[in-house]
């Protein structure tokens, strides 16, 4: 009897040489943490390339979470069948028959990982063609067929899909290490920290609000952006830090133009701090090159000076409509459009400098004590945890 199944195509993850069951084991116990709570009796087998879930799956379930962990290319809901040709041809007709009022031609595409298998694979896919022509009437078209089905014979059993569906691709999250993602409430940031998701960080982020000058709408939008990045990597951890008063600060300390990119460098010492404290060894920024005034390459180099870690910025050659899209894509984009108050606005002045040197902010920092002020904006932290009820004390972010 044909049975549910669903297979899950590696990624970058077969490229890699020595270190290769490094990248596999982190890439199943990304894939366990995705299951928890539907998964408990699903049974995980591993091949070279591909990972199979069967036993008593609940496809669709599965198949919404799966789709979400990176270092999976192609998720495809199946039947596993006997290694029979008879049976596979029949099970083909099987999955064909219910679709086959909307269906006018198909085409089968068939693979053996079990070289002992009978049938070559061009021997294989034209039988159960033939059995589907003669059965249905369907008209064959290998160019552009209304449907797929493609038969890979393991070493156990037959699988059977008409059904490929994108993974997100990358590699397992952990494979790179931690990062620190510095977390608006717009729409850059969180795609730059889904990008680096995919490249193998395991991402914590922090979010600066203008308290208490400013109301708590931009850290509900964080968190809610954290929520829904935790569904691609989860048990992340939310910084929310109270950025107000160190921005009035600066500006009584006469930054005008500097005001913007002086705050932006103060970002990133306090965020390189807490990356410390979490064994994190990179920030992430949502910068797009040129984007805005506080995004030219002068000024990125500029607030790069001030960080002891190394700053990623994945979306540093997209353009907006390239961002938006991809917001849409990974379900962040209804939450970035949401009203909020960004701290960024909070005392901008009218013109920010788009040409700027680190040297231009010795004397305003000096008299900021930075030092010190970050180690106050530490000390009011608030640390979440987005998907787990509750947060945890002000104090949290000490403990790594």
């Amino acid at each position: 009897m044909a049975q549910p199944c669903v297979l899950l195509k590696h990624g970058e993850v077969v490229l890699k040489g020595r270190n290769r069951g490094r990248f596999e084991e982190l890439l199943q116990r990304n894939l366990r943490t995705a299951l928890d709570g539907i998964g408990d009796a699903v049974r995980i087998r591993t091949g070279r390339s591909v990972t199979v879930l069967s036993g008593p799956v609940p496809v669709e379930q599965v198949v919404e979470r799966v789709r979400r962990v990176p270092g999976f290319n192609v998720v495809q809901p199946a039947i596993a069948v006997p290694k029979d040709a008879e049976t596979v041809a029949e099970a083909a007709v099987g999955l064909l028959r219910d679709r086959a009022p909307g269906t006018e031609s198909f085409a089968v595409r068939a693979r053996r990982r079990d070289k002992d298998f009978p049938m070559r694979s061009a021997e294989l896919a034209g039988f159960v063609g033939a059995r589907i022509q003669r059965e249905l009437g369907l008209t064959v078209d290998l160019t552009s067929p209304a449907v797929e089905v493609t038969v890979e014979v393991d070493r156990k059993e037959v699988y059977l899909s008409t059904e490929r569906i994108p993974g997100q691709g990358g590699l397992p999250v952990g494979a790179s290490g931690r990062a620190v993602a510095l977390l608006s409430g717009g729409y850059d940031s969180p795609v730059a920290a889904h990008r680096a998701m995919r490249r193998g960080l395991r991402c914590h982020f922090v979010h600066f609000t203008g308290a208490p000058y400013t109301g708590p709408s931009s850290a509900y939008k964080a968190y809610a952006l954290v929520r829904q990045l935790t569904r691609y990597q989860p048990d992340a951890r939310l910084y929310v830090v109270p950025l107000g008063t160190a921005q009035r600060s600066l500006a009584t300390a006469g930054a005008g133009r500097l005001q913007v990119v002086a705050q932006r460098r103060l970002m990133v010492r306090v965020a390189a701090e807490l990356a410390r404290r979490v064994g994190a060894r990179a920030l992430v920024t949502g910068d797009s090159l040129g984007q805005v005034a506080s995004q030219t390459l002068s000024n990125l180099a500029t607030v790069d000076e001030a960080s002891p870690l190394p700053v990623l910025r994945p979306l540093l050659g997209w353009d907006k409509t390239e961002i938006m899209e991809e917001a849409v894509r990974i379900g962040t984009a209804d939450i970035s459009r949401l009203p909020d108050e960004d701290c960024c606005r909070l005392l901008a002045p009218p013109r920010v400098a788009t040409g700027t040197t680190p040297g231009q902010f010795a004397r305003l920092e000096g008299r900021l004590d930075v030092e010190r002020t970050v180690e106050a904006l530490l000390e009011r932290v608030q640390v979440m945890r987005p998907g787990r009820e509750g947060a945890e004390g002000p104090r949290a972010a000490a403990v790594a």
